[in-house]
């Protein structure tokens, strides 16, 4: 069966440098529960960080 990843959640705030942390430390946690996160910068504010939860 193919599965399609989908977006569960996505939130935005104020960037700083050590919000990666909380995505290397959920990503590895949370694998066998299907669920990836991700955390990127916005494209037209970037001091706005977007933090979202994938279901795999």
């Amino acid at each position: 069966m193919n599965k399609k990843m989908g977006v569960l959640s996505t939130m935005r705030f104020q960037y700083t440098s050590n919000l990666y942390k909380i995505v290397d430390s959920l990503n590895p946690t949370l694998k066998e529960k299907d669920l990836m996160f991700g955390l990127a910068l916005d494209e037209k504010e970037k001091k706005t960080a977007v933090f979202t939860i994938h279901r795999t």
